[in-house]
């Protein structure tokens, strides 16, 4: 059983969820709109988020956005068309899975059972992490380099601390887009891309400053102690 909130703004489609996922013994409150949704994520803390992103009042990927500002709860979200640009700008965003509409509640039971599977067995697995002058704490989602405090949105921290718990080995992006933002398919590179271009900028990464993310073109990336040096 797990505490959930539902940010549907159909009330039809609210009201038979609400229903289906109570009785799949999970306790269910739900939110019409983006900004109520949001207030009830914070006030509230439920276990995961199941976020439709066609709200009303606000677009359900700037809800996410502004969600993960505050929170890392887990998130779900649910679009209407099986849209791969849609759903790797949700999951770009910070979403952890997302279902398409329609769905049965089965189907969104067993992907909320995935994603709290994914959430309990890295948090009992997590534990500090050092390479070179990075130092990472999974539990507290804090990253420090030669002792100052770098500020990541939570999907920099998850790329890092991925790279990070793999030092020395070249992980392929269609590898980290498996494993770190959970998508089935291909074609997401640029996300990668994206995210590896704003750490190397956070990371103070110069033609003065040893590397520490290395890219080995053709093959993928990988972090390195910058003291160990790297003929990459």
């Amino acid at each position: 059983m797990a505490q959930l909130l539902l940010i549907e703004d159909d009330e039809r489609v609210r009201t038979a969820l609400l229903r289906a996922l109570r009785d799949l013994d999970h306790q269910v409150a739900s939110a019409p709109d983006a900004m109520t949704g949001l207030r009830a994520a914070v006030d509230h803390r439920p276990d995961l988020v199941v976020l439709d992103l066609g709200l009303p009042d606000l677009d359900g990927g700037e809800m996410l956005r502004m969600l993960r500002g505050v929170s890392d709860v887990p998130v779900i979200v649910a679009t209407a068309r099986d849209d791969e640009d849609e759903i790797v700008r949700a999951l770009g965003a910070g979403a952890d899975d997302y279902v398409v509409k329609p769905f049965t509640a089965r189907q969104l039971d067993a992907r909320i059972q995935a994603v709290l599977r994914r959430s309990a067995s890295g948090a009992q697995a997590e534990q500090a992490v050092a390479v070179g002058p990075l130092r990472i704490d999974p539990r507290g989602r804090s990253a420090h380099l030669d002792g100052r405090a770098l500020e990541l949105s939570p999907k920099e921290f998850d790329l890092l601390h991925y790279l990070a718990s793999r030092a020395g080995e070249v992980v392929a992006k269609r590898q980290l887009l498996t494993d770190v933002w959970n998508l089935p398919f291909g074609g997401a590179d640029k996300t990668v891309d994206v995210h590896l271009a704003w750490l190397r900028r956070k990371l103070g990464e110069t033609a003065q400053r040893p590397r520490l993310l290395h890219t080995v073109r053709g093959v993928g990336v990988k972090l390195v102690d910058p003291g160990e040096g790297d003929a990459s």
